[in-house]
């Protein structure tokens, strides 16, 4: 069976929307749905595989189990006929997720939410999830438009590759456009923004702009010719690339983006741009890791 689409589920009306989501992707997928909560027992470790339930936490068992039920409830409004497993888990909910990431076509979690799932967008975790697991993450967030396009992030890098893939596969199976963005300016190290555009550090402006268009054609092209079914818009803006980018998610259904781009600290496993979109993107962001 296809590797099932993994969503973070915790009660609270975020991961109630991921589950959602998570539902979507799992039935244009044409694969399962795997509802997942994880939590902290400080003073109980019980040995892999064995239930962490005891007569003293049934109390919570129900509480969980209810929260699982709600999930399932909403993932079946969505998509009535979906497989859905269930599987409650001892640990930290990132570690979790992470382990999970590597049997999972896709790791969905909401923005913000309860516990350790809790204010995931406001501390490490999206970003921790997004450079570590070992599949897509998707974190939903923003007020998505339905019938807006898939918005790729184009860079142009190796590792980059995949995200490229990701996004038309995507908007593939949702029946959408392509919004194809490379945002370009005059700095040498395009990973690196600095508060201005200096015009001197590049007198050949249209050569840059040539070079540029080049790379983005070379990097479609390919893909174009695996979906012949996505249209596809090419939009070369000149500009701030996060700034850009972030403008440019009001009026996507999902924004792609690769964990790393050109230049920057190539040890990074998750550049700025992918960070500023998982903060301050209006739709929900996916972001795709490259071959290591």
């Amino acid at each position: 069976m296809t590797e099932p689409v993994v969503v973070g589920v915790d009660g609270s009306p975020s991961s109630l929307d991921a589950v959602g989501m998570a539902a979507r992707e799992a039935a244009l997928r044409g694969t399962g749905l795997r509802l997942v909560h994880a939590f902290g027992w400080p003073s109980i470790h019980p040995p892999p595989g064995v239930p962490p339930w005891t007569p003293a936490t049934a109390g919570v068992r129900e509480l969980v189990d209810g929260t699982l039920a709600t999930a399932e409830q909403r993932a079946r409004e969505v998509a009535p006929h979906l497989d859905i497993t269930r599987e409650v888990t001892v640990g930290e909910p990132l570690m979790v997720l992470e382990i999970e990431s590597r049997t999972a076509s896709l790791v969905v979690v909401g923005s913000r939410g309860l516990g350790a799932f809790g204010s995931l967008l406001l501390g490490s975790t999206a970003v921790h999830l997004a450079a570590h697991g070992r599949c897509p993450v998707l974190v939903v967030r923003g007020g998505p438009n339905p019938t807006g396009p898939v918005l790729l992030a184009v860079d142009g890098s190796p590792a980059g590759e995949k995200a490229v893939g990701f996004a038309f596969a995507e908007a593939a199976v949702r029946d959408a456009d392509l919004l194809a963005v490379h945002v370009w300016n005059t700095w040498n190290e395009r990973a690196y923004e600095g508060p201005a555009d200096p015009l001197n550090m590049v007198v050949d402006i249209e050569r840059l702009r040539a070079e540029e268009q080049h790379l983005l054609n070379e990097t479609l092209s390919p893909w174009q010719s695996r979906y012949p079914q996505v249209a596809v818009e090419r939009r070369m803006l000149r500009s701030r690339i996060r700034t850009a980018l972030i403008d440019a998610s009001h009026n996507a259904q999902l924004v792609v983006a690769g964990a790393r781009g050109r230049g920057g600290f190539t040890g990074l496993l998750l550049g700025s741009v992918s960070q500023a979109l998982l903060h301050h993107s209006h739709c929900p962001v996916a972001v795709v890791r490259g071959n290591e």
